[in-house]
């Protein structure tokens, strides 16, 4: 069995040597200090800047020549010399280099459109260029990299090397489980993440997917340039991105800017699943990653319906009401309920795909997941972790040390706050430095005492934000700092592996202020390297927005903050420094016992065990592997018992009629027949359940003695024999929740031309079936449905879009509940005795609705538990199922079932 782990990204990718290239250490050489060396004329062709626009001033594009710009267009370090092959070094939340931005790799050949917001702008310039081409100026021609050229990287040396860009959480993880050997055969599906156009049709790059394939163990999907960047580049980090965090695309031209990069994002997901169905075999497990990737379920399950597929998001899931903006919001859900198990970060994103599945796929949501028309998806959160062991390995190099021992000696006597985070909205970089300008504001003491270190992954554009918080740094420095000190140092850049842990041992408080984030492993990280270790026991404190997925997993444990309420922030940094140290351990001790408990090796070997036990569970119900019902062996279970219960529903099982608020005009002659029949064997005893009033059932079955019945699924209950109807359900809880339900019935009743709500004793139905327009009061009723699950949680009740209607019923009294009832009475009025060891022994329930499922499965579980001694439970319907046997031939079917039945007797 092999896992294929799917992600954007491969774990390696491939570093090119070109013709002219400096060796490593010769950028150092030109600047030493008092030579002249000189420097080796750049061929422009091979080493031409993505834009010709120039740098803002030469001493800037000098400074930081040995950055570059990463996937989020953040500039990060060259790294001067190649670690060591399996030696991984980077922040668990790191940034990473450019798609096609390296000068070792190829350049894309995408002809990328501009963002949205740049779109009129671009408008005004090819207005402009017109005017001067009609007056006879000519515009130069852009400078692009030529197909000579790219033709070198077709022909030159080439190494494989540890990637810098990925999912470095996910990449931690496996390696935890593999060491543990929590994870045999494993292999890895990505990108090389680089432009591979100009490689295409060359020996070159089957090679280089041969050596990852047969060294690393991982297949290489390959994509056009322009595929890729309108995939990544535009889709992904300009419509998704922004989306899953809040933060909705809206510019006017936005939408023609999704449809332009939907196709893209479409072609690269397909290339994805198209490279694992080729290579998929029977027992193989598919984990496909993040929202990179969200139609590849969904493709992968067209072609291989039995296929093992897992999906987990990495990233937050918003509520339906932002994620109902995505123009294509239906087709990316389709996509990810091709999986049998879909995880989340935390509680909160599951809900939320929950509802939302529930309001634009019009699927029933259950704790559970999804029940689908065809199967069921199982949905959990399972936060992601660190990988300690690789960590503290890290934290014992010398390299940590040395940056250590410089940052005592530097600040020395100052507590230090240290953050670092991309610079963009999400991220609350301005909300923080505003909080902690307030906090020296507010408390002059500290102010000669506190430094705030800031790392800013930077964006490559000037922006707005980037220049606001240029100018909270710049004010703050200029109104308290002096010779010997400087209240905040920033830092536009990422700095190397060595200082990140150092800064994060030597830290007093971490500080995060992100407006949504989903789970923030620097924190873990941060924790973590408080241990302890190298005479650092502070113990430091964590200052956490509410807003991070991590916040749910530290139980209050760290100084929770709103980032827009700059006064409860200020106050959380002076309650952070101020904090004694017997408070400072317990607290910290909870939260590491929290991050030494959600590790990533726990959180994929979870994950993995949880998706074969709900793959098992969903093939077993599936409608195609649950048996026929066997009529022979039907009847030797008969013969063999002499106290048998029968629950029987009865809209589409013992009568064929249809809607329950139909009133039905004559009483069903055969079914009332059969049941006689059955009933003549006193050993048998029978209950018929329904959805309709108590009154309609005892007019229906007034003719048939002993019987016993179950009203409104579950409300209401009479015994065998009885005459009178006991109420399950709580009538002042009933009037309760139905005076907030009926509200919002009549808003969408108002709106829903054709419709009618019927008010029954314990539930309320709104049907659609007869409305004037069906498509639109479907809308309707799924976003009822909806707002009644959202509105009316607390109350316990819930809304079931079914065929042509919604109801709303409690979820404290089901059918389920009331065959509980029956079982536990027939338990207590009949003693077991010497040739009986229970009350029932024999239990048949026969169903066709989603509603009889979870009688199935309390009946199977009686028979698992040893309750009962014979249990047979059989569905009518096509869906998968909990049943033990199926049935084809519908009511006709049931009812010469049980007429045979009779006849035994």
């Amino acid at each position: 069995m092999t896992v294929f782990i799917a992600s954007l990204f491969l774990p390696k990718t491939i570093h090119f040597t070109l013709p002219g290239t400096p060796p490593p250490g010769a950028a150092a050489e030109k600047k030493q200090p008092g030579k002249t060396v000189p420097v080796e004329k750049q061929q422009a062709s091979l080493f031409q800047p993505p834009s010709i626009t120039p740098p803002i001033t030469p001493i800037d594009d000098k400074k930081h020549d040995h950055l570059f710009t990463n996937e989020d267009g953040l500039q990060v370090q060259i790294p001067q010399a190649e670690p060591a092959p399996d030696a991984f070094r980077a922040p668990a939340d790191r940034s990473s280099p450019t798609w096609g931005g390296r000068p070792d790799q190829p350049m894309s050949r995408a002809n990328s459109p501009p963002p949205p917001s740049l779109i009129e702008k671009s408008r005004l310039l090819q207005q402009k260029a017109k005017e001067l081409g009609r007056q006879g100026v000519t515009q130069p021609r852009s400078l692009t990299r030529s197909d000579s050229h790219d033709g070198v990287f077709a022909n030159a040396n080439w190494k494989v090397v540890n990637a810098d860009q990925g999912n470095g959480g996910l990449r931690n993880a496996a390696e935890a489980a593999a060491r543990e050997g929590k994870l045999g055969d494993y292999m890895w599906v990505g990108t090389l993440g680089m432009p591979t156009d100009a490689l295409q049709g060359t020996q070159q790059l089957q090679d280089i997917s041969d050596r990852l394939y047969t060294e690393h163990d991982m297949l290489t999907v390959v994509c056009s340039d322009k595929d890729f960047d309108g995939h990544y580049s535009h889709f992904c980090k300009q419509i998704l991105w922004p989306v899953f965090h809040y933060q909705i695309p809206d510019n006017p031209k936005s939408k023609a800017y999704e449809d332009h990069s939907w196709k893209y994002y479409v072609n690269v997901n397909q290339a994805f699943a198209d490279k694992i169905i080729k290579n998929w075999k029977r027992g193989d497990v598919i984990w496909v990653h993040d929202y990179h990737l969200l139609l590849v379920p969904g493709m992968v399950r067209k072609k291989l319906p039995d296929a093992k597929i897992g999906f987990f998001l990495h990233v937050a899931f918003p509520s339906s009401e932002v994620f109902r903006c995505l123009a294509v919001r239906k087709q990316l859900l389709e996509g990810m309920v091709g999986a049998n198990l879909i995880g989340f970060q935390i509680h909160e994103y599951t809900r939320h795909f929950l509802q939302t599945c529930s309001r634009l796929l019009s699927a029933e949501a259950t704790p559970d997941g999804l029940q689908l028309e065809d199967r069921f998806v199982d949905v959990i959160n399972m936060p992601i972790g660190i990988d300690p062991v690789s960590l503290n390995q890290h934290r014992q190099e010398n390299e940590v040390k040395k940056w250590l021992d410089i940052m005592r000696e530097r600040y020395a006597g100052k507590k230090l706050i240290v953050a670092r985070d991309k610079l963009d909205h999400v991220r609350g970089v301005r909300q923080k430095l505003l909080s902690y300008e307030l906090f020296l504001n507010a408390n002059p003491e500290w102010r000669n005492n506190t430094v705030l270190i800031q790392v800013a992954l930077s964006t490559s554009e000037k922006s707005e934000l980037d220049a606001t918080v240029s100018d909270i740094v710049t004010r703050v420095n200029s109104s308290w700092a002096n010779l010997a000190y400087q209240p905040v140092v920033y830092l536009k850049q990422d700095i190397d592996y060595a200082q990140y842990l150092a800064l994060l041992t030597i830290a007093d408080a971490l500080m995060i202020t992100s407006q949504r984030e989903g789970m923030n492993l620097t924190s873990h990280e941060y924790l973590f390297c408080q241990d302890g270790n190298f005479n650092e026991k502070k113990h430091g404190s964590l200052i956490l927005s509410e807003f991070t997925g991590t916040s749910s997993l530290f139980g209050g444990n760290e100084l929770s903050v709103n980032p827009w309420d700059y006064r409860a922030c200020a106050n959380a940094i002076r309650k952070a420094l101020e904090m004694g140290d017997d408070e400072k351990e317990q607290r910290w001790t909870k939260l590491y016992e929290a991050v030494n408990h959600h590790t990533g090796s726990h959180w994929f070997t979870e994950f993995m065990s949880r998706l074969d036990i709900v793959y098992d569970e969903q093939h077993r119900r599936d409608q195609t592997s649950v048996p026929r019902l066997s009529m022979h062996g039907l009847m030797q279970q008969y013969n063999r018992t002499d106290r048998r219960l029968f629950i029987l529903d009865f809209e589409g099982t013992l009568v064929s009629w249809g809607p329950v608020n139909k009133i039905i005009p004559v009483s069903p002659q055969r079914t009332l027949d059969v049941l006689n029949d059955l009933l003549l064997d006193e050993r048998n005893t029978i209950y018929v359940m329904s959805g309709r009033r108590p009154e309609e059932l005892d007019r229906l079955f007034r003719r048939v003695p002993n019987l016993g019945l179950i009203a409104e699924n579950g409300c209401f209950l009479k015994d065998c024999g009885s005459a009178t109807w006991t109420e399950m359900a709580d009538s002042d809880q009933i009037r309760s929740w139905k005076e907030s339900v009926k509200p919002i019935l009549n808003y969408y009743l108002e709106r829903t031309p054709g419709a009618e709500l019927e008010d029954r004793r314990c539930s309320l139905i709104f049907h659609y079936k007869s409305a004037e327009d069906y498509e639109a009061a479907q809308r309707q009723a799924t976003d009822c449905a909806s707002h009644i699950n959202d509105a009316c949680e607390e109350q316990r009740v819930h809304a079931i879009p079914l065929d042509g209607c919604v109801l709303v019923e409690p979820i404290d009294w089901t059918k389920t509940t009331a065959a509980q009832k029956i079982f536990a009475d027939l338990r207590a009025n009949m003693a077991p005795d010497d040739k009986h060891a229970s009350p029932v022994d024999f239990l048949m329930v026969i169903g066709d609705g989603r509603e009889d499922e979870k009688v199935f499965k309390w009946a199977n579980t009686l028979g698992d538990e040893g309750a009962v001694q014979e249990v047979v439970t059989v569905s009518l319907g096509n869906r998968n199922t909990e049943a033990t046997a199926t049935l084809a031939q519908g009511v006709s079917g049931v009812l010469m079932a049980l007429q045979k039945l009779a006849s035994i007797a």
